[in-house]
C-alpha cells in the first residue's frame, strides 16, 4: 500500500509529488486517511526557510482531521474511548517524551525539548516517513493523544483547532478572567479570530482587532469584536487615542499580540492599562528585536507579559469545544479549498494573505 504526499526538498522551491510505501505499524501507532489539511501561516515560514525547527526533506502539515485506516493493537482517546477503524479523529499535533524537567517538573509539557511534531520537525527521511498531513495518509504515534469527531461535521472545519485555536487557548488558558473586560488584539488572522472567540466567550464587553485586512477585520465582528482599527486608515498615535477614549483614559485589561511581526509589542505594550496583561502568541519563528522601554511600558505599570509557546492536549480540547459550539462561524475561516497536488498554489495564496484559512483536500475531486 502506498501514499502520495507532497514534500518540501528544498526551501522556497516548489513542493514535489511523492509516494511512500506505507511502513508495517507498531504496537500502538495508528494509521489515518487525511480528510483535511490545514495550510497554516507557520507552514508560509517552513517554506521560505524562516523556522530553524524544519528538517529537509519534509512532508508539511501540523493541522489534521482523518479516518482510522488501521490500528496495531489497542489504541484509546483521551477520554478512554477505545478507537476503532473508519472512526474520524483529530490530534493533538506534538507528542512529548513525559520524562524530561518540563513535563517531569513543571507539568508544561509545551516546553518539552523533546516534543516531536508533525509537519514541523519531523522529516520524511524518518521512519515511518509519512510524519506530515500534506499527504493521503500519515501515521500516528503510540503516544499521540486522539479526539474523536462527529461524523456530521466537515474535517475542514477543525483543523485550525490544532494549531491556531490551540495556541490561543493556551492564551486565555494562561488567565483566570478577563478583568475589566477591555481586550485588544492586535491581528485579524486565524490567532486573532480565535482570540475573538475566546474574548467573548469569556464575557468580554469591548473587544477591539488591530489589523490591515478590511475582510478579516469584518470577520473579527462577526465573531463578536466591538470596534475594528484599520492600520492603513490609523496610525499608532491614532489607535492608541481610541483606545485610551474607549478606556476612559486607563488602558486594556488584555492586549493579545497574535501578528509575530517586529514593532507589535512596542504598540501592544502601551495600549495597556497598569497591572494589564499582555499575550504574545504569533512569534512561531525568529522575527527580530524589539525596542521596549522597561521602565516605562512594563516595571511602572506591573504589567505582566506572558511568551505563548505552541500548546498541549488540554489546548487542543479547548479549542475543538469552542469551534463546535460555533461551526457556523468558524465555517466562514475556510476561505480556500486545494486538492493535495495544489499544495504548492496553497502555500502561495497564504503568502500573498489571499487566503485567511486554506485547507488541503487530498481525495477532492
Amino acid at each position: 500500500m502506498k501514499s502520495k504526499a507532497m514534500v518540501l526538498k528544498e526551501f522556497m522551491k516548489p513542493l514535489e509529488m511523492e509516494e511512500f510505501e506505507i511502513a508495517p505499524l507498531e504496537a500502538g501507532e495508528v494509521l489515518i486517511k487525511i480528510e483535511a489539511a490545514g495550510v497554516c501561516g507557520s507552514d508560509v515560514h517552513m517554506w521560505k526557510g524562516e523556522d530553524p525547527r524544519t528538517p529537509l526533506p519534509i512532508i508539511l502539515g501540523h493541522e489534521g482531521v482523518g479516518r482510522i485506516q488501521e490500528i496495531k493493537g489497542k489504541k484509546q482517546t483521551v477520554y478512554g474511548e477505545d478507537l476503532q477503524v473508519g472512526d474520524l479523529v483529530i490530534w493533538n499535533r506534538g507528542v512529548t517524551c513525559g520524562q524530561c524537567f518540563a513535563c517531569k517538573i513543571l507539568k508544561d509539557p509545551s516546553l518539552c525539548k523533546n516534543r516531536k511534531v508533525y509537519g514541523i520537525n519531523q522529516s520524511s527521511a524518518v521512519f515511518p516517513y509519512l510524519n506530515g498531513c500534506y499527504s493521503e495518509y500519515i501515521i500516528l504515534n503510540s503516544n499521540t493523544d486522539i479526539f474523536k469527531v462527529e461524523d456530521t461535521v466537515d474535517p475542514a472545519l477543525l483543523v485550525s483547532a490544532s494549531c491556531s485555536g490551540a495556541t490561543i487557548a493556551h492564551a486565555f488558558d494562561m488567565i483566570s478572567s478577563v478583568l475589566g473586560d477591555t481586550v485588544v488584539i492586535q491581528g485579524p488572522g486565524p490567532l486573532g479570530v480565535y482570540a475573538v472567540a475566546f474574548a467573548k466567550s469569556m464575557g468580554a464587553s469591548e473587544i477591539i482587532v488591530i489589523g490591515g485586512s478590511k475582510e478579516r477585520l469584518d470577520l473579527c465582528t462577526y465573531f463578536g469584536a466591538t470596534l475594528v482599527l484599520d492600520r492603513h486608515e490609523t496610525n499608532i498615535q491614532e489607535r492608541n487615542q481610541m483606545i485610551m477614549e474607549k478606556t476612559r483614559g486607563i488602558g486594556a485589561d488584555l492586549v493579545v499580540e497574535a501578528v509575530g511581526t517586529r514593532g507589535v509589542a512596542e504598540e501592544g505594550l502601551k495600549l495597556l492599562r497598569s497591572g494589564g496583561t499582555y499575550l504574545s502568541t504569533g512569534y512561531a519563528q525568529p522575527a527580530g528585536e524589539e525596542s521596549i522601554d522597561f521602565y516605562r511600558d512594563i516595571v511602572s505599570k506591573n504589567i505582566t507579559v506572558h511568551g505563548v509557546w505552541v500548546s498541549d492536549t488540554k489546548h487542543t480540547k479547548m479549542a475543538i469545544d469552542i469551534v463546535m459550539k460555533n461551526k457556523e462561524h468558524f465555517a466562514k475561516l475556510i476561505s480556500h479549498r486545494f486538492s493535495l497536488e495544489e499544495a504548492n498554489q496553497a502555500i502561495a495564496s497564504m503568502n500573498a494573505r489571499e487566503a485567511l484559512k486554506a485547507v488541503l483536500i487530498p481525495n477532492r475531486g
